[in-house]
């Protein structure tokens, strides 16, 4: 049986000799509109705009009943909604902030039925979850993820597919226009490996699929940050998180137990580092992974009037990973460790480098 993809593949071939009309996104019954020879739009006899590609309209037309809309209620009544997808066995993804505090969940597929649905699996640190419903509809099919190997570059085209502000079955187009990005979700917390788009994302979205032009998920869509910019929780993060929450409810993150800056030039300048990069230890835990291995600041200096902590670690390498910025940092213990493991560190100290090695924690409940 023919997946997902190879339709798709096989509609884009169709549009590029120019065999395959097109309609306007989010509608599967509006007039078909002009293609040129290579099965893209421009303009019509009257120069008037002749709408989105083939490949657009059949993307959404593959994909989006597999998406639903979800419904949060509380003790009280209603108190949020959002968009998921099916995935994995029959499963839907969405995110944690979606349903959190939920007493009960609904799911609204594309023929207009609701389906109550039980949470499976949440995660604050990756702000996912996993939701399950007794039955749902024969048509809506899991959608797979993209291969992540190697990760889909800026500039892949994708489209967001979701429900803002409750209009079920919208579609929004664009590209990721960043990757390895560190997202401040809306529950508080930090995620590692998020994608950046310019889509549209708005309230509503979040938990909806962000898809690449063969209908596979690139991302879960996560918050919108203005104009032009949006961002997901990587396809890569969520193939490691999601079939944990399915099969056990939760997801063990690693942990150091310490607290951490981003070098600036004004640190590189306290600590007579050449090349402004690296992250340094603020403050080790007590009792945690780290302590005894790594070195927090113990006192201060002035450079340039500005007061910088001094005496920490300054890691510049994990796991054989050069660690520049605080995302190649994350981004390592994310998709590449976990809890129990022994990893090793590159360290700046007094002036030095070395090498430390200790076994990570497990992440502390968050407790929401």
């Amino acid at each position: 049986m023919p997946t997902r993809r190879d339709v798709l593949a096989g509609l884009a071939s169709a549009g590029a000799v120019g065999a395959a009309g097109c309609v306007q996104v989010g509608s599967s019954d509006a007039a078909p509109r002009a293609t040129d020879a290579n099965g893209t739009t421009g303009v019509d006899a009257e120069g008037g705009e002749t709408g989105s590609t083939a490949t657009e309209t059949e993307v959404y037309r593959s994909t989006i009943e597999s998406v639903v809309g979800i419904l949060n209620y509380g003790p009280s009544g209603p108190q949020g909604s959002g968009s998921g997808f099916v995935a994995g066995d029959g499963y839907v993804v969405t995110n944690q902030h979606v349903v959190a505090g939920a007493t009960e969940v609904k799911l609204r597929f594309q023929d207009n039925t609701w389906y109550d649905a039980e949470i499976v699996g949440t995660d604050a640190y990756s702000d996912l979850a996993v939701l399950r419903a007794e039955t749902r509809p024969e048509w809506a099919t899991p959608l797979s993820w993209v291969d992540t190997d190697p990760e889909p570059p800026v500039g892949t085209h994708v489209m967001a597919i979701g429900s803002p502000y409750g209009f079920s079955g919208s579609a929004s187009t664009g590209i990721i226009s960043g990757v390895d990005r560190v997202l401040s979700a809306p529950n508080n917390f930090t995620v590692a490996d998020s994608v950046q788009t310019d889509a549209a994302l708005n309230p509503g979205n979040s938990g909806g699929p962000l898809v690449t032009d063969d209908g596979a998920v690139a991302a879960v869509a996560a918050r919108g940050g203005g104009d032009n910019l949006g961002f997901g929780v990587s396809a890569e993060l969520s193939k490691r998180v999601v079939p944990e929450l399915a099969e056990t409810g939760e997801y063990r993150h690693p942990y150091m137990g310490v607290r951490l800056v981003e070098v600036s030039p004004v640190i590189a300048e306290a600590y007579d580092i050449d090349d402004v990069g690296g992250v340094l230890i603020v403050e080790v835990v007590e009792d945690g992974p780290a302590a005894g291995a790594l070195r927090g600041t113990d006192g201060s200096t002035s450079v340039d009037g500005v007061s910088v902590p001094t005496g920490g670690d300054v890691i510049v390498g994990i796991g054989g990973t050069d660690v520049e910025v605080q995302a190649d940092l994350s981004n390592y213990l994310a998709l590449e460790a976990s809890p129990g493991e022994s990893v090793t560190f590159t360290v700046l100290r007094d002036g030095s480098e070395t090498t430390v090695s200790f076994e990570l924690g497990e992440r502390p409940d968050p407790g929401i």
